[in-house]
């Protein structure tokens, strides 16, 4: 959604501001997917930890 929204979808509205130089539709569709992998990475830590200690597999 992150790269296929703000990098196709709202690419003009977004494409107004800027960040270090780029447009913020191309800095969205770039490097805001990493992003948003890494903090899906560790949201998905986070409710992996709590169903094993919710399951007694906690380390």
């Amino acid at each position: 959604m992150v790269s296929f929204g703000a990098g196709i979808l709202f690419k003009d509205f977004l494409n107004q501001y800027k960040i270090g130089g780029f447009k913020l539709g191309f800095w969205f569709a770039q490097q805001g997917s990493i992003y948003v992998f890494v903090v899906l990475i560790f949201i998905y830590i986070r409710l992996m930890n709590k169903l094993d200690k919710k399951y007694g597999y906690a380390e």
